[in-house]
């Protein structure tokens, strides 16, 4: 498991910054109703869409970092009412005549020469993502800003959760690293390096994998997952003492470059006589193979993800597939900004967060479940795959997604 120096990931956080400033944040502005944008945050209280606009080097605000970005005709300015900082100007023309005028003088006397008739600020109370303006810095603004422009203040949450939802160029390249280095722990942990039957704990499994990922110098953004499934034993285990002849499961994601995987794997124990997977095994995963290839058909530019989690739900129960739908983007964030496409206890149209529309140039967790009887017993059959959503459809951005890891 080979990891970029520190030197080396910078430079490329730095280049996918660079892009989003200058593709993304133009045209999620432009599609905007807002004439400015203003981000604030207090050091160590940083606003969620802090990191997708400031350089790799800048890692906190400095007392109140202040990024705005404002409509000049054709083009969007960036500029910076923040403590002078040479990594935050190079991406940031500093505005703010540090040591000569306040900082919410120099805000009001942009406010003035740029005269926006509405004023896009981070907060919401439907949507986490576009809520990352303090309290107190909202009463600031209330407080100091002047007539008429505190009174032009409006909320678009699309500006932040796009701005992080929507990927670069760059940054897609960076996805088959990222997916092979979380990969490379999966399936160190599904092997007899790691698991002794008899006597490995699920939870064994667990902390290896958060050990492997810690002393890599990567990070988890959740912690893993690891639960089985046993012959004759109606319903999930989460934990207990690995044994042949179990069907284990785990959740898994790690966050690399300023990108997360999300990711679950299934894995079978062999029992001595066994050359190979159980053959029901397989065919249960045939039909959640099935259920995802029909989701990936029922998602399009523009659609809502409630509207995604109806048709992919209709179409699966045509085809005889009890079926579980509860994907989310993932991007910046492991469960980040965009459109919910179901949630795993409630499979109705999810109010607010399922209505947002889908985007090209995103990236999902494509995760979901079936139910599959075998020998009167029902079986949970789950997966989930990081996937690419662009003009030319859905892509598994990591190979064999029909595999189930034979342990022998």
């Amino acid at each position: 498991m080979k990891i970029k120096s520190t030197r080396e990931q910078n430079e490329i956080k730095d280049i996918c910054l660079k892009e989003r400033l200058e593709l993304i944040v133009p045209k999620v502005l432009k599609e905007s109703k807002a004439d400015m944008w203003i981000v604030a945050s207090k050091e160590y209280h940083e606003d969620l869409v802090f990191d997708s606009l400031t350089p790799a080097s800048y890692l906190t605000a400095r007392r109140i970092t202040m990024l705005v970005f404002v409509k000049a005709g054709n083009e969007v300015k960036r500029l910076s009412l923040s403590m002078p900082d040479g990594a935050l100007n190079s991406y940031y023309p500093q505005y703010w005549k540090f040591g000569e005028e306040e900082q919410m003088e120099a805000l009001n006397r942009l406010l003035v020469e740029y005269d926006p008739q509405n004023i896009a600020i981070n907060i919401s109370e439907d949507h986490t993502y576009a809520d990352g303006l303090s309290y107190g810095l909202y009463q600031t603004f209330l407080k100091e800003i002047k007539a008429p422009y505190n009174e032009r203040f409006m909320v678009d949450a699309m500006i932040p959760i796009k701005t992080m939802e929507i990927r670069t160029p760059t940054e897609f390249t960076l996805y088959p690293e990222l997916m092979s280095l979380a990969f490379s722990v999966i399936e160190e942990a599904f092997s007899l390096k790691v698991i002794e039957p008899g006597k490995t704990t699920c939870q064994d499994v667990e902390y290896f994998m958060m050990d492997r990922v810690t002393q890599s110098g990567l990070q988890y953004w959740f912690s893993p997952t690891i639960d089985l499934q046993r012959e004759g034993h109606d319903g999930i285990i989460y934990d207990g003492v690995i044994e042949k002849g179990d069907l284990l499961h785990c959740d898994f994601g790690i966050k690399y470059l300023n990108l997360c995987s999300d990711t679950q794997r299934l894995a079978y124990v062999a029992k001595d006589e066994d050359e190979d997977v159980p053959q029901w095994m397989k065919d249960g995963f045939k039909v959640n193979n099935r259920f995802q290839d029909i989701v990936g058909e029922c998602m399009a530019d523009g659609k809502s993800g409630n509207d995604v989690l109806v048709d992919a739900l209709n179409k699966a129960h045509e085809e005889g597939i009890d079926a579980c739908l509860y994907s989310h983007p993932c991007n910046i964030y492991g469960h980040g900004p965009g459109t919910t496409i179901g949630l795993w206890n409630n499979q109705n149209p999810i109010p607010i967060r399922g209505d947002i529309l889908m985007s090209y140039d995103t990236v999902y967790a494509l995760e979901l479940n079936i139910k599959y009887v075998y020998e009167g017993i029902q079986y949970t059959i789950c997966s989930e795959e990081t996937v690419s959503f662009t003009k030319d459809g859905l892509t598994f951005l990591y190979p064999n997604r029909d595999k189930i890891y034979f342990i022998k």
